[in-house]
């Protein structure tokens, strides 16, 4: 039987999801741009967490990043690979973070864009 949830867990859950949909529901544009950059990631990197993802990313693209990775696990494009690494970030304390891999799917994706570039350089 599952643990209850205490009050404040949720809460904290509850202001979570809000904060994860308030976030994806800014800008599709820039959840898209997110998107891309894990995709372009994943192609050149066998599994990556949101650290590296954090690095490459612009400023601006660092609070759409946990929407787009949940929404790329949730499309099959991405799996947990059942690893997990302490964040960089000063602001989260060294809580851990998932490392994930394209999945077939997700791999396949990435190279059809990335033929799909080479289609246009060429033209």
């Amino acid at each position: 039987m599952p643990r209850r949830l205490t009050v404040a867990e949720r809460h904290a859950a509850a202001e979570k999801d809000f904060l994860l949909e308030e976030i994806a529901d800014q800008s599709s544009w820039d959840q898209f741009l997110v998107e891309q950059a894990v995709l372009t990631f994943g192609r050149h990197h066998a599994t990556f967490s949101c650290n590296d993802l954090r690095d490459v990313l612009p400023e601006l693209g660092h609070g759409f990043l946990g929407a787009a990775i949940n929404s790329l696990r949730t499309g099959g494009v991405i799996a947990h690979t059942g690893q997990a690494v302490p964040s960089t970030s000063p602001a989260t304390h060294g809580h851990r973070l998932a490392v994930w891999a394209l999945t077939a799917k997700g791999r396949g994706i990435a190279a059809q864009r990335l033929a799909r570039k080479k289609g246009r350089a060429a033209a």
